[in-house]
């Protein structure tokens, strides 16, 4: 059974329910963008301002979902310093239960029709043999630009939770969470981190609507000055016992203080007090993005996943 729309707040959930089902069997197979996190964070702060380009397709054996297909159509990006983004080409996330791995080629089939006449992106994961094999046998090819040196490959990293070690803030500076310090300042803590965006109060709305989201586990260093220096949110999956944290940022102006290692560090001791016993981060695993995964390294993550970028250009 399959069927057709835009991607709902109901199928997510049924997405990240299929998240939670490969996790716990396979979290090397979990593709880029299908975690449990990075799906409601890019559904959450996308919804409202691009979701009317956002096709999607699921595959269900019986009441389960088994497979799912979220196509990224052309659409503008406006960020917050007035300039605009054109995306002209499809980007697809998708994720196939490794027990139903055939239906891999009904996904392939799927996006190309959908997609026909442009050029077309996937990110399936490196250890997914099965799956490459089949992408290749439908014309797609390694993206070599995003596996270059300074390319957009991202790599998933874990670690256990039996040992955190102790966070250590500079004087002055004190840790806050959403639910305490407000939606402005959690708005504006991201904003700062990552400008220019896209990132908006009706992004963070849509954020905060996702079943997935907590407040209190969505972390923030306030500067004595009363800035937002550093946040993150961090996505408890609860079926799994594990966390991911996404996104993680600190303000231009305050980097280099060891904000974001202390801030990770306290993320975990409340993971941990919320049940977690696992984490996980992605980061650009290209050789010229070193400062993210140096700092993630630094706190006792390693890496368990890749992608493998592929391309179909358009005819």
């Amino acid at each position: 059974m399959a069927n057709v729309e835009l991607v709902t707040a109901e199928d997510l959930q049924l997405m990240q329910e299929l998240a939670q089902r490969v996790t716990a069997t396979r979290p090397d197979l979990v593709n880029s963008d299908a975690s449990y996190g990075e799906l409601a964070w890019n559904w959450g702060k996308g919804y409202a301002s691009i979701g009317g380009s956002w096709r999607r397709r699921l595959w269900f054996d019986g009441g389960d979902l088994v497979a799912w297909g979220w196509a990224q159509l052309p659409h503008q990006v406006r960020r917050n310093d007035g300039s605009v983004r054109d995306v002209k080409g499809a980007y697809l996330a998708y994720q196939v239960h490794p027990d139903h791995a055939g239906l891999v080629d009904a996904v392939i089939d799927w996006y190309d029709a959908t997609a026909a006449g442009l050029e077309r992106t996937v990110l399936p994961g490196a250890a997914d043999e099965y799956g490459l094999k089949r992408w290749a046998a439908h014309g797609y090819e390694t993206d070599t630009e995003a596996l270059g040196d300074a390319g957009s490959w991202t790599q998933l990293n874990e670690r256990d939770l039996t040992d955190v070690e102790k966070p250590v803030l500079p004087d002055g500076f004190r840790f806050r969470t959403a639910d305490e310090a407000g939606p402005e300042a959690a708005v504006q803590a991201h904003v700062d981190a990552w400008a220019p965006t896209a990132y908006t109060a009706e992004s963070y709305d849509g954020v905060r609507q996702t079943a997935a989201y907590r407040g209190d586990l969505h972390v923030l260093v306030e500067a004595p000055d009363g800035t937002m220096a550093s946040s993150t949110i961090m996505w408890l999956d609860e079926v799994n016992k594990t966390v991911e944290f996404e996104p993680v940022g600190t303000h231009p102006g305050y980097r280099r203080l060891g904000l974001g290692r202390a801030m990770l560090l306290h993320g975990m001791q409340l993971a941990r007090e919320a049940g977690a016993n696992h984490a996980t981060v992605a980061c650009l695993g290209a050789p010229a993005h070193v400062r993210a995964r140096e700092l993630y390294y630094g706190v006792g993550f390693r890496e368990l996943s890749r992608d493998a970028p592929l391309i179909k250009t358009a005819k």
